[in-house]
């Protein structure tokens, strides 16, 4: 499997930010009957300066099916693979550069050094890297993938990410601008827009241990 797609990152940086947001929120099927309490006419909901329900729901549903979607991924992979999708990132920046530092690969993924730090620890603990102290700087230390590692990135699906970036990467410039300007006003309109967040496609805290005993797929209420 080839990896190494460019990314898109200021998109994702919001993809995040939305789909963290939105978890926070629980936007869900559940919420959605409250809305109903205000459904008013397409002339009462114009002249009160509201959108129609219609638009609202639709709004709503494909915020939820984005969150499901990347819910969905991340528990396929650790189900398939036994990582995470920030794992999987960052097992693909060693594979590219071995013997790369720490400092690189938080450079290369767009993640703290401290985030960095612990999903190499877990990593190690798997047994999916090696790191080895320079020989020339011992204050430097090069993390490798092990045999288990490189199997691991030969049976693991393409990233959710990844498949998002080659297709946003064909559309003409004016759409990939108008998507990065709805998903801007999106996190804005939520209360995202101050939020930490990295431009990996993944729900929960990214340096949390896999799932491997996880094997159900929840359904939608």
């Amino acid at each position: 499997m080839t990896f190494g797609v460019k990314l898109p990152t200021n998109t994702l940086y919001e993809l995040e930010n939305v789909v963290h947001t939105s978890v926070r929120h629980t936007i869900s099927h559940e919420t959605i009957p409250e809305v109903k309490a205000y459904n008013f006419s397409a002339d009462e909901s114009a002249d009160r300066g509201q959108a129609p329900l219609d638009r609202i729901l639709e709004v709503l549903t494909s915020l939820r099916r984005v969150i499901r979607a990347t819910d969905l991924h991340s528990r396929h992979l650790s189900k398939t693979t036994g990582v995470t999708a920030p794992q999987i990132l960052i097992m693909q920046a060693i594979l590219n550069t071995e013997g790369v530092t720490l400092g690189e690969i938080a450079s290369t993924v767009s993640l703290s050094q401290a985030t960095v730090s612990s999903i190499l620890d877990r990593l190690e603990k798997r047994e999916l890297i090696i790191r080895k102290r320079s020989t020339v700087d011992k204050r430097r230390v090069h993390a490798y993938l092990s045999d288990k590692g490189h199997q691991v990135l030969r049976d693991a699906p393409l990233p959710l990410q990844d498949q998002f970036a080659r297709q946003f990467a064909n559309l003409q410039e004016w759409e990939q601008s108008m998507i990065i300007s709805a998903l801007q006003r999106v996190a804005h309109m939520m209360d995202a827009e101050h939020i930490d967040a990295s431009p990996i496609l993944d729900v929960g805290t990214l340096d949390r241990p896999s799932e491997v005993h996880r094997t159900d797929t929840p359904k939608e209420p």
